[in-house]
């Protein structure tokens, strides 16, 4: 894959939040371009670049931990790992599809709302995913609702991308509901998420599913998901529980 010549400006990242991060890719032509983390639709239009900065410079392991646990969750039940029919929710570029498909699944389907992410996966990674779609899953009309149905996924992934925007509270409740009951959750969240000074409207979903009826947890693991700008580094909590029910919209309140 491309090597590209990029700059992390450690000095310009101090008292940065993490979700305001950037670095600069150095063109061939001399110029410097600032580029945020976020900015997944620029990332992806660059082969390359995001495995670069994500997993060579800053050590993202998150696929690898929380497919992992997925996997023992799923083999201390005597269930086949190999018959799920996984959503992949927030896929990019399909590092986490591939992650999944390293052990075998019967479906998996990628949901991102970037177009750019799609072409990405399909372009650097082919044959992961089994249809991939670019949709707002605060905004999904019935017709498409059932079209996911008929999926019948009895798993839901979703890596690095909870909690900051990327994927508002309200997409991963309606992902969570598109699997079958008794079906899997994998997914990872910031470590502050969990703690109760954290009052935002995602930590207390979070929270307030970790704790209700609806949810049975398997494993909860906290690990190194990758180093900061200054090589400090970040951890998260990687979550594999079962979905026991229908969610109930009161709890998004």
């Amino acid at each position: 894959m491309q090597r590209h010549r990029i700059q992390l400006p450690i000095s310009e990242h101090y008292n940065l939040s993490q979700s305001n991060a950037f670095f600069y890719l150095l063109n061939n032509d001399g110029s410097k371009e600032k580029i945020e983390f976020h900015n997944y639709d620029r990332i992806y239009s660059t082969p390359g670049l995001y495995e670069q900065i994500f997993y060579d410079r800053l050590r993202c392991n998150s696929p690898q931990v929380v497919t992992e646990l997925l996997h023992k969750a799923v083999q201390s039940t005597e269930s086949n790992f190999t018959e799920l029919r996984v959503l992949d929710l927030g896929a990019g570029n399909g590092i986490m599809g591939e992650s999944i498909k390293k052990y075998g699944v019967a479906r998996i389907v990628g949901v991102d709302i970037i177009p750019q992410a799609k072409e990405a996966a399909f372009r650097d990674r082919p044959g992961i995913y089994d249809g991939y779609y670019v949709e707002d899953f605060t905004d999904l009309n019935s017709d498409k609702i059932e079209e996911f149905k008929d999926w019948s996924f009895d798993c839901l992934t979703t890596v690095a991308a909870l909690g900051f925007g990327d994927i508002p509270v309200k997409a991963f409740h309606q992902a969570v509901n598109l699997i079958k009951d008794d079906g899997w959750l994998a997914f990872n969240i910031k470590e502050s998420f969990l703690k109760p000074s954290d009052d935002s409207g995602f930590s207390n979903y979070i929270r307030n599913l970790m704790l209700s009826e609806y949810m049975d947890i398997y494993f909860i693991e906290r690990y190194r998901h990758r180093l900061s700008m200054e090589g400090v580094p970040l951890f998260y909590f990687a979550i594999v529980a079962k979905k026991k029910q229908h969610i109930p919209d009161d709890l998004l309140q």
